[in-house]
């Protein structure tokens, strides 16, 4: 508790901070304090939350888990926002000199966190003077200090530090590699693909994690083939970012070379890779995903159904299928959603058994889907729902019902308009609309 009142603390004493005095007491203070709470300062302090705080800090590697359950609102009223803390953001660009020179000396500190937060802040501020510094960092004789200097320079984007940040993954220290690795990630420049490359042959797994990362994040095809190499790596979180890495890409092809992760023993692996092709949507990736479905880890069950929703093939109906029949309930939802995005008329025999699910949340998905595919064949399975106990059941079958706008919908639409819901009488109220518009 002591750590989250101070950073909240440090988020609304901004004008303080840009008196040279009260920087200096700050950082007296961050140097004794417990290293968890001086983490969570510097990410108030420079609003950053990523994971160049602690030793053991992971890369920060998006994982996407994506949450596929849509709620549609057809009726003008928008969707559902969930409003989130806002710290604001801190310009730092207009610091005081004053300011700027203790943190300028703070970048040599002998505390590993506070130095960290005067490399952030610098790099930030941008000060005339900031590479200069921050390269010559990266060459001193004391590891520590290399290690910030890449940091800043990372922060900073410069392309001139190109050679310097290739020339730091030959360090002696393996976490002054690490951070060349990241540096040059934020570089985004093909030509660290060579120097980076080479990397994915260091001893030491976080350096290797690193350069995968930064492959990635350069997103150009030319890092695919040192990427295939990484998914056969020892280390299953190297496996695990090269498979990322591939979807970062975006390249078709990338869709053969993700086989292997897709058969690789670590569940988190094969989703990662599922992920990627669905960030590929190359339709070739339909066949690849196929056996997928059988996966013994509901987790890349899901992700399989969401990848196929990704790439929005007919094709994929059929692997589709056997999960929207699937035990567990989340492989299910996605499942239909993903019919829902194929949009294609061949699934609403496949969609439609689903609206009589015990569970409402399916047989809303259901009619969803059906709505986003908006086959006139679907009408008679709907219809029925409109009776559905559940008013949201009701409401968004009413919908769909608009969606597919065909006349042979108006009499049960017609006799809905007495339900006791308000949200379903204006659904079905819209649907009728649309109807009459469309006739």
């Amino acid at each position: 508790m002591t750590a989250v009142l101070l950073a909240a603390a440090l988020a609304v004493q901004q004008p303080e901070l840009r008196d040279a005095d009260a920087v200096v007491r700050l950082l007296a203070s961050l140097r004794t304090a417990d290293p968890a709470v001086c983490q969570l300062a510097g990410r108030a302090l420079t609003n950053f939350g990523g994971w160049n705080w602690g030793e053991d800090d992971p890369m920060p590697a998006p994982m996407p888990m994506p949450m596929p359950v849509p709620t549609p609102m057809p009726f003008g009223g928008g969707g559902i926002s969930v409003a989130g803390p806002n710290l604001g953001h801190r310009s730092w660009r207009q610091l005081d000199a004053a300011v700027l020179a203790v943190f300028r000396t703070a970048l040599r500190d002998q505390n590993y966190c506070v130095r960290r937060i005067a490399a952030r802040v610098v790099a930030q501020a941008e000060p005339a003077w900031a590479a200069a510094e921050f390269t010559a960092l990266a060459k001193d004789a004391a590891a520590g200090f290399r290690e910030v200097g890449l940091l800043g320079l990372g922060e900073l984007e410069d392309p001139k530090s190109l050679g310097v940040m290739s020339s730091a993954l030959g360090d002696r220290d393996a976490a002054v590699r690490s951070m060349a690795a990241w540096a040059l990630g934020q570089l985004e420049m093909t030509e660290a693909i060579p120097a980076l490359t080479r990397a994915l042959g260091d001893d030491a797994v976080p350096v290797r994690r690193r350069a995968t990362w930064a492959l990635g994040e350069i997103e150009d095809a030319a890092a695919l083939a040192p990427l295939e190499r990484a998914m056969r790596d020892s280390a299953p979180e190297v496996r695990r970012m090269a498979a990322w890495a591939v979807g970062e890409i975006e390249s078709p092809k990338g869709v053969p070379m993700l086989r292997t992760a897709l058969a690789d023993t670590d569940w988190e692996t094969r989703r990662t890779a599922v992920w990627a092709l669905g960030e590929i949507e190359d339709a070739s990736a339909v066949d690849v995903l196929a056996p997928l479905v059988k996966d013994g880890d509901a987790r890349v069950r899901q992700m399989a159904a969401w990848a196929m929703g990704e790439i929005e093939s007919p094709r994929a109906v059929t692997v589709l299928t056997p999960l929207v029949r699937d035990g567990d309930r989340n492989v299910k939802l996605t499942a239909l959603w993903a019919l829902g995005e194929i949009e294609s008329g061949s699934a609403v025999d496949v969609v439609a058994p689903a609206l009589r699910d015990a569970d409402a949340g399916v047989r809303q998905m259901a009619a969803w889907a059906l709505g986003q595919i908006e086959d006139a064949s679907a009408v008679p399975s709907l219809t029925p729902l409109l009776a559905d106990r559940e008013p949201d059941v009701r409401a968004i079958t009413a919908w769909a019902l608009g969606q597919i706008e065909s006349a042979s919908a108006l009499p049960a639409l017609e006799k809905a308009q007495a339900d006791s819901s308000p949200s379903v009488r204006r659904a079905v109220r819209w649907a009728i609309d649309q109807i009459d518009d469309r006739r």
